[in-house]
């Protein structure tokens, strides 16, 4: 038996984790706040590998955990922050005690970006979930103005979190929608995907307020990363198809920047933009475009693919796939 004066080890607190006996692991987590760094950073990090293995609950702990996102060491704030988005992923509903703390480390400027950065996308996941929770006037502001002055890693996560907020409550957005088009023409690909996904949803529930952003989403039609001029496509497709006219239709390209396949997600919303341009109807559209589910179905696997390393074998049909072979697969069209 450890002694009740002694803080836990990684060990005696995933033993207690594993055994699904929460009140002996708050206790801990309690003592685990007089334990020296290394062990803290430690025992944070055996918690997060077992948050990996869902369906593991952790119902109730949060509030114990989010104490150390206001740690005195950077490292250990960034371990917890990045165990909350482990959490959020699986089971947001355990972390919305911490939401509070969380947008506390997204508001805190003097906050290492790095910690700022997963605290935004751990609270962009239980908005998804639980968009009431994450997205007050003050935490929508530090998520949006945030995208003029932080770090690249930051922003990343902060355009990450609006577009799953946007997920959550579509409705959220639609009164930012000119302010979220003013960074999409972000040198981050990743910044301006998640924004354009933000928009398509927003346009999925009032393609009417696209209006504000069309000239930023014209100018994506063209961008050079396929996945973002997809998405550009999309939204400039759930305009055109609102009572909104838009002032000319523009050149609409699917072929891929760089010379390489095609990903069958471009190229289905290039028809389905084109399609809405010329007034066909709805039906006729594509299957699994413009809509909400199909944004919160997909885009996880769309970031995967983009994000991917060079190589390998496309894990859906088993091709081998070179080093500077493109993100979706050429044989099945599937992301990497």
């Amino acid at each position: 038996m450890s002694d009740p004066d002694q803080p836990p080890t990684p060990d005696h607190l995933t033993g207690l984790l594993q055994q699904g006996d929460h009140g002996e692991t708050v206790a801990c987590l309690d003592r685990l706040g007089a334990a020296d760094t290394e062990t803290r950073k430690r025992a944070l990090r055996a918690i997060r590998a077992i948050a990996e293995e869902p369906p593991r609950s952790f119902e109730d702990l949060a509030g114990p955990l989010s104490a150390f996102l206001t740690d005195e060491d950077r490292a250990v704030r960034l371990t917890t922050a990045k165990l909350f988005v482990t959490l959020a992923q699986s089971e947001p509903e355990a972390v919305r005690p911490a939401v509070g703390t969380l947008a506390e480390r997204l508001a805190d400027d003097e906050e290492f970006y790095y910690v700022r950065a997963r605290s935004a996308e751990a609270l962009g996941y239980v908005a998804g979930d639980s968009p009431e929770d994450v997205t007050d006037p003050e935490t929508l502001a530090d998520l949006r103005v945030g995208l003029s002055f932080d770090e690249p890693e930051v922003k990343e996560k902060l355009a990450k979190a609006l577009a799953y907020v946007a997920l959550g409550d579509p409705d959220r957005l639609r009164h930012q929608v000119g302010s979220l088009a003013e960074h999409l023409d972000d040198e981050d690909e990743l910044v301006r995907y998640h924004l354009c996904t933000a928009l398509v949803v927003v346009g999925c529930a009032h393609p009417e307020k696209l209006a504000a952003a069309e000239e930023p989403l014209r100018a994506r039609l063209t961008d050079e990363n396929p996945y973002v001029r997809g998405r550009g496509a999309e939204a400039f497709g759930l305009l055109a198809g609102s009572d909104t006219a838009v002032e000319s239709s523009p050149a609409l390209d699917e072929g891929d920047a760089e010379g390489e396949e095609t990903p069958s997600f471009l190229t289905e919303r290039v028809r389905f933009c084109r399609q809405r341009l010329v007034d066909e109807p709805s039906g006729s559209a594509p299957s699994g475009v413009g809509t909400v589910e199909s944004v919160r179905t997909a885009t996880d696997d769309v970031v995967e693919a983009m994000t991917a390393p060079d190589g390998g074998e496309c894990p859906h049909c088993g091709l081998a796939r070179p080093d500077g072979s493109p993100p979706m697969c050429p044989r099945c069209g599937a992301p990497r």
